[in-house]
């Protein structure tokens, strides 16, 4: 009995459907995850107001000669993120004490005016915390407008890179440290690191090795649910013309260093499609929400 060409033809193309079917299968069980972003429920970022810098003369902002005889006007930038394991504090700013001083402090005979407009505790108690309450401290470094409150959190964990530490208690002490603003380290309970951190497991809030202005250096790379990743890069850059042209202040601990440094993140914020935030710069300052507002 012959067999009809139209059943045989039906039979082929189910054929052919069937290791087109295979064949996709295949390819699927072969190709690598889809990669989603990691964010931290309810993260919020809070940006705080720790202080204003000015100088009368810019120059050593940069080792080539650019800010030279120029005067400005700098930013001294807090952050407190709120995570559902905790509260991290990223840098302390100026200290609280400057507060009580109307005419602000003078330094290095005049050439560097301090200022701090409203305490860190006050902005603590506006969004609901106490210094007790805030469960990490970290810092992108040990200078002192970024260290400035720091023995505030004596009940928190201060997250330290080993380097840094090892770098600020030197006897004497580096240009800028003032070792008695951290000394409550030395009896708060410590995470000391040497790289990158992921603070509370999640991939949300993330610690990221960049020395070269200090042996330990750092910067804070933070994703949020709606803002996306947001870096905040301690003092990577000090204006946005040194991002631009990579200057490299006279004052850093290693110019080879911070160069290298500025590439790594550089490639994070490309790759991440990060919002970069320029802690000293009162521009990039003023475009987060204004506290107690917050990005999430």
């Amino acid at each position: 009995m012959s067999i009809p060409s139209r059943f045989i033809a039906l039979v082929a193309a189910c054929l052919l459907c069937n290791v087109a079917a295979a064949d996709t299968a295949a390819k699927k069980a072969d190709a690598p995850p889809k990669k989603t972003a990691v964010t931290g429920p309810g993260v919020r970022l809070y940006a705080l107001d720790c202080g204003r810098l000015e100088f009368k003369d810019m120059g050593f902002f940069a080792d080539t000669g650019e800010y030279d005889g120029t005067p400005g006007k700098l930013t001294a930038s807090c952050y407190v993120i709120k995570h559902a394991k905790g509260v991290l504090v990223w840098d302390t700013g100026l200290g609280d004490k400057i507060a009580e001083m109307p005419q602000g402090l003078d330094l290095f005979g005049g050439l560097m005016h301090e200022s701090v407009p409203v305490t860190l505790v006050a902005q603590l108690k506006e969004i609901g915390l106490a210094p007790a309450d805030v469960t990490y401290v970290a810092f992108s470094h040990l200078h002192g407008d970024h260290a400035g409150n720091a023995n505030l959190f004596g009940a928190s964990t201060w997250i330290l890179n080993s380097k840094e530490i090892a770098w600020a208690t030197a006897t004497p002490p580096p240009l800028g440290v003032d070792p008695a603003l951290f000394s409550g380290y030395k009896t708060a309970k410590t995470q000391m690191i040497d790289g990158d951190l992921d603070v509370f497991g999640d991939g949300s809030v993330k610690i990221l090795k960049a020395p070269g202005h200090t042996p330990g250096h750092a910067v804070l790379e933070v994703k949020l649910n709606k803002a996306g990743v947001v870096i905040l890069s301690g003092d990577l850059y000090h204006v946005h013309e040194s991002r631009t042209f990579q200057r490299v202040p006279t004052f850093n601990d290693s110019r080879a260093d911070t160069l290298a440094s500025m590439a790594r993140i550089e490639k994070i914020v490309k790759n991440t499609h990060a919002r970069f935030v320029i802690q000293h710069n009162e521009e990039d300052f003023k475009a987060l929400p204004k506290f107690p507002a917050y990005l999430d």
